[in-house]
């Protein structure tokens, strides 16, 4: 009786020491990592991903696919059959190799360390060389990508001038920018250097990007007729934005994170777009 009396201690302590290591791994995980402000920890917990399973019609002359991935990562799609990833990293991916790979540096859930060796174009947003602003202008097939750079906050609270780029896809008359890891308001030179926007793509988490009322500024200088938010982390988040945009405009939620548009199918005034993700 006394052997098994210790036997069932034994088994106890061990089960109130793994109790203990489990509640202790996310601390653990935000220590190891250097990298400050967003969410450290999601760079080692891997993001949760959502895979819709659909059956996808082709595209046809004139219109593109747009589907969300997570964080800040999209598929867009040309009917050429171009594939194309925003903020390509190495947490969130798509299903598919993308020909086309964009990323941004200021945070590891926006760029990849070991990319997919497929890729045929993996575009960042700054230059690695420190000599300037990265410059893009690479047409594949259908598909013409160039980049507009703008500023961001370094890990030391100070500037890192052109250190993210908003992406600008061409696909025949259609214009799509993806915002990237916006810090600041676009600048007229911004606005002329993007030109039309039809499709933009935003972060609305309202504090490790711009704030929310900053980016609601931009997205009226912008005047997309297509707006789908992004970088958002949970539901509360997002509904802080979308309260604060509903007298501006229109918003639908979508049961997919799928979305196929063309110029003719533009909505006549700004909508914004909701897809499920995170």
């Amino acid at each position: 009786m006394r052997g098994t009396t210790r036997s069932w201690t034994a088994i106890r302590d061990g089960l109130i020491a793994l109790a203990a290591l489990v509640l202790l791994l996310p601390a653990a995980a935000r220590a190891q990592s250097d990298e400050p402000g967003c969410r450290p920890e999601m760079a080692s917990l891997r993001l949760p991903v959502h895979h819709a399973n659909l059956t996808l019609a082709a595209l046809g002359k004139d219109e593109a696919r747009i589907t969300f991935v997570g964080h800040a990562t999209f598929l867009i799609e040309t009917p050429a059959g171009v594939k194309v990833a925003t903020d390509y990293n190495d947490y969130v991916r798509p299903q598919v190799t993308p020909d086309v790979a964009t990323m941004n540096k200021a945070h590891s859930t926006h760029y990849s360390r070991n990319p997919d060796p497929g890729i045929k174009q993996l575009l960042p947003g700054w230059d690695p060389t420190g000599r300037g602003a990265a410059k893009h202008d690479v047409t594949l097939a259908d598909l013409r990508v160039r980049n507009v750079p703008t500023n961001i906050r370094s890990y030391s609270g100070s500037t890192d001038f052109d250190g993210n780029s908003i992406f600008v896809f061409e696909i025949g008359e259609l214009c799509i920018a993806h915002l990237g890891h916006l810090h600041h308001p676009l600048e007229p030179g911004h606005l002329r250097a993007l030109g039309r926007v039809d499709v933009v793509l935003f972060p609305v988490d309202g504090s490790y990007t711009l704030d929310q009322e900053g980016m609601l500024e931009v997205l009226k200088s912008l005047q997309a007729r297509v707006m789908i938010p992004m970088h958002f982390f949970g539901g509360a988040t997002l509904s802080r934005f979308l309260a604060r945009s509903q007298d501006n405009w229109p918003i639908e939620r979508r049961e997919q994170p799928v979305l196929t548009v063309s110029k003719a199918g533009l909505p006549a005034r700004p909508t914004m777009i909701v897809l499920p993700g995170n």
